[in-house]
């Protein structure tokens, strides 16, 4: 199949005006998404409390959950820790409500179903830590971004560096919105997962320049155009053996890793898909669209070269 693939011509960038409408479309679902309902920040980054418990038998998180909502604690994330037996639960703050008195109402919401629970331990974050914690993460990705900007821009040339930056940015918006459309919990596994899908996505990206600044090299009676779309057919088989291999891993991981890392999990998958497309069209497309040549990759001959030849 790949090496079919690889030896099928295929004209990606015919399609460049309907992929970048297909990206405008998802851009804008998904910064209205973002505006509208914002994201679903966990305990990690709005503060409250992490309560785990122990049953003496198996349970279901259904019946913890229906009797959390019966004690007052509607919204509460619960998920195994460990073991069917182990649960940690964690609850929002709420006002005029102290970390010692949640950690007994849920224990005491809990013990209602099934005397034999018990309290393990109780922790408390405060709103501030999860400011820090939001400013920080942002702040994290934001270097991250900055940083390839510097990086892609020595390694080639500055027209490829912003098409790798807006693919960048467009994954993680994308992704971001993504969990704000379903509202799933936003915590610090699935920030490590976004910053993780940027070191994927550029990877890609980077691949296909590198054969792109080759092939313009080589084939110098070819237009940029043709230049990228036979540098993408090359690179092609290697991409999809890449994002198979790789999915493979995370639907592995999302299916049986557990409630603990199914954001980590489900955010890599959205990242990868997307990572994957965009290294094929977002990136050449942008570097196309500012005016990339064959002239801006040509090694620089220096003044009385021909002078230093044997």
């Amino acid at each position: 199949m790949f090496k079919l693939l690889k030896e099928q011509q295929v004209d990606f960038m015919s399609k460049r005006k309907v992929a970048m409408l297909f990206s405008t479309i998802l851009l804008l679902v998904a910064i209205g998404s973002l505006i509208s309902r914002g994201l679903n920040f966990g305990i990690d980054f709005t503060g409250g409390t992490l309560v785990e418990v122990g049953y003496p038998q198996s349970v279901e998180l259904a019946d913890i959950k229906k009797a959390l909502v019966a004690g007052g604690f509607k919204g509460a994330t619960v998920q195994y820790f460990g073991s069917s037996k182990d649960i940690q639960i964690r609850v929002a703050p709420k006002e005029g409500v102290t970390q010692a008195d949640i950690g007994t109402k849920v224990l005491a919401a809990l013990v209602k179903e099934e005397p034999g629970v018990e309290r393990r331990r109780s922790e408390y974050v405060g709103p501030q830590v999860g400011d820090e914690l939001t400013e920080q993460g942002g702040l994290a990705m934001l270097y991250a971004l900055i940083g390839i900007l510097v990086y892609v821009t020595l390694r080639f040339e500055y027209r490829f560096s912003l098409g790798s930056v807006a693919a960048l940015v467009h994954d993680v918006l994308i992704t971001l919105g993504f969990f704000a459309l379903f509202q799933f919990e936003f915590d610090l596994t699935v920030l490590a997962a976004l910053l993780a899908v940027i070191g994927y996505s550029l990877n890609d990206t980077i691949v296909v320049y590198d054969r792109i600044r080759e092939n313009f090299r080589k084939l110098r009676k070819k237009t940029s155009l043709d230049v990228m779309n036979i540098s993408i057919n090359q690179t092609l088989s290697r991409t999809l053996i890449t994002s198979v291999t790789t999915l493979l891993v995370l639907l592995a991981l999302f299916f049986l890793g557990g409630e603990a890392i199914h954001g980590f999990a489900m955010a890599l998958l959205v990242g990868v898909l997307i990572g994957t497309y965009s290294s094929i069209y977002v990136a050449s497309t942008v570097a196309l669209k500012l005016g990339v040549s064959k002239s801006d990759l040509m090694p620089v001959k220096k003044e009385g070269e021909e002078f230093d030849a044997p």
